[in-house]
């Protein structure tokens, strides 16, 4: 490649510096002053000098260690155009002016730097490491950036920012110095305004817009807008029940929602996903009439019941008293699960409060439809008993039909207080059925009558006048109680005792004073007084010792009787031996 001219060249190669230098001088006039930047073409690459044509016919060589290595070689090639500076004026390696490319580009980066910290212009830096209060960032000099100007909240790591590259401004340039201070969060502010102002301009109320889920609460979703932030209610995620936002949305995603109400001056915005879509309860009573079988998804199980899905935005509630006809279940875990398919009858609709009512039991037939064809008054059953009231025990004699066995149904003998005296819960038991009442799903049970009725037996087998065995079992004020037999008593009033206790008539019996008939003893009395309807005996004592005392007198007279009817004949036959 030709240089100035062969004349040039010659003296470029001769050993005599001098004569070159000389001649320089004489060239100096159409020479570029020194510190000029120049333009050059690259005509040649290798792995030690880049040769480089400066125009005017000259040609000058670059040490390859100024440039970026790419395989051990300048990252260039042939026909780049390449800025550059004489490096030391007068100097020349092997026939060629000594330039450099460093010099040329740092001068021209100060220059570009300083035209950008001017305008304001960003400018593209590499994060080289991280020092203390922020990073070190090459923008063609050496930068630093404060931490405060990383981004638009505090970062809490930097080192994932170490060999990024990074958009920034210049705020602080001192080309004396060779330092410079910059930022990236003033770029991000910059753009978060003119993107806010933009998105200011498309919303309006009743409106749509696009916008991506930001983060997540207790009570809604914000929605990135573009700018500015949007507040997604979760009353307003679904026409459905939803208790966290995360059932509906995750953050990153691209919802398209309703501008709900705008307050320009605060900067507030509302903004509803359900009502993209229309109300499914608009018309829920004729798309989901009472008495129709509905197919669903359990959503959710609670203590009092299951949240069925029916579609999108429609739930019902099937109670746990409408998921068996059985009372005996206690959760309805027992019975669905979170994720079950299920059906259901629908039993009520109110649109007004949005809710339906929903049963599974209904699905079979009601067993107290058929209770009064399948058992008889009188029979005997058997069931559990599966709860205990002061009143009495409920007893189940099958799925879905509970009998109450009353506490005075319990025993014939014994006053029951409590239904637990007699039995316990989950015990197997037999009862007779007393009443049926299918209107009113109610059964009434007894267990007395499984025997006989001690009252009656006796009230059958005995009559007034009638004498009866008895052992005193306990006193009143007006006379003493007397068991004839297990379960009956009779009472032997205090003007029916007699004798020795007649003193006592006419007065309060008190603890102090002692019992009119000792307790524990067995007498014979007579019984007086039959009440079968009230189940009353009235016994007497004294009516014994009366009845004794005539057969006692009875029994003299006639031995007196006797006795002188003896004498007469002894008399008699006493004159008869005379006569003779």
């Amino acid at each position: 490649m030709a240089g100035p001219s062969d004349e040039y060249v010659e003296l470029a190669g001769a050993a005599d510096d001098a004569a070159y230098a000389a001649f320089l001088d004489d060239y100096s006039s159409h020479f570029p002053a020194h510190g000029e930047v120049l333009h050059g073409h690259v005509l040649s690459v290798s792995d030690k000098e880049v040769i480089v044509d400066i125009g005017r016919k000259t040609e000058g060589l670059v040490p390859a260690s100024q440039f970026p290595q790419a395989d051990g070689k300048p990252a260039i090639k042939t026909g780049d155009v390449i800025e550059v500076m004489f490096d030391r004026s007068g100097e020349q390696v092997e026939g060629y002016i000594l330039l450099s490319y460093e010099r040329a580009h740092r001068i021209q980066v100060w220059e570009n730097l300083e035209k950008a910290a001017t305008a304001g212009s960003p400018v593209t830096g590499h994060v080289v490491s991280k020092i203390k209060g922020g990073l070190a960032v090459d923008i063609g000099v050496g930068a630093f950036l404060p931490s405060s100007q990383v981004e638009m909240r505090p970062v809490h790591n930097l080192d994932t920012y170490v060999g990024r590259d990074i958009e920034v401004r210049i705020l602080k340039l001192n080309r004396r110095r060779g330092n410079a201070v910059v930022s990236h969060r003033v770029l991000l502010e910059d753009d978060l305004a003119a993107r806010k102002s933009e998105a200011l301009g498309k919303i309006e109320e009743g409106g749509e817009v696009t916008g991506t889920i930001k983060n997540l609460t207790e009570y809604g979703a914000f929605v990135d807008l573009g700018g500015i932030d949007g507040l997604l209610h979760v009353s307003d995620l679904s026409y459905g029940s939803v208790r966290h936002p995360s059932a509906v949305v995750r953050v990153g995603d691209e919802v398209t929602v309703k501008v709900l109400k705008f307050d320009r001056e605060k900067e507030r915005i509302s903004l509803g996903l359900k009502q993209m879509h229309p109300d499914p309860w608009l018309d829920i009573e004729a798309r989901y009439p009472a008495g129709s079988r509905v197919p669903g998804r359990v959503v959710s199980v609670t203590d009092y019941g299951a949240f069925v899905e029916l579609e999108p935005g429609v739930e019902g509630l099937i109670h746990i008293s409408e998921m068996t006809w059985s009372r005996r279940m206690k959760h309805p875990g027992k019975v669905v699960k979170v994720g079950d398919a299920v059906e259901a009858i629908v039993l009520d609709v109110k649109p007004r409060e949005r809710r339906i009512s929903l049963g599974i039991k209904q699905l079979e037939a009601d067993p107290w439809t058929t209770v009064a064809d399948r058992y008889s008054i009188g029979s005997v059953v058997e069931g559990r008993v599966r709860k205990l009231a002061d009143f009495g025990a409920f007893v189940e004699i099958e799925e879905g039909i509970d009998g109450l066995v009353h506490v005075s149904d319990m025993s014939w003998t014994a006053h029951v207080k409590h239904p637990s005296e007699v039995v316990k819960k989950g015990q197997q038991v037999q009862a007779v059925i007393l009443h049926i009442d299918a209107a009113n799903r109610r059964l009434s049970l007894g267990m007395k009558q499984l025997q006989p009725d001690a009252w009656e037996t006796f009230f059958r087998s005995h009559q007034i006048g009638d004498t009866v065995r008895g052992r005193v079992c306990r006193a009143a004020a007006f006379g003493v109680f007397v068991e004839l037999m297990p379960g009956v008593e009779g009472l032997c009033h205090k003007t029916e005792i007699g004798g020795e206790n007649k003193r006592r008539h006419g007065k309060q019996a008190t603890p102090q004073e002692e019992p009119p008939l000792p307790i524990g003893q067995e007498f014979d009395f007579k019984i007086i007084k039959l009440n079968e309807a009230q189940k009353r005996i009235g016994l007497s004592l004294r009516s014994i010792a009366e009845e004794g005392e005539r057969n006692r007198l009875e029994d003299y007279k006639r031995q007196a009787a006797a006795a002188t009817s003896t004498v007469g004949d002894a008399i008699k036959h006493h004159k008869s031996d005379d006569n003779r």
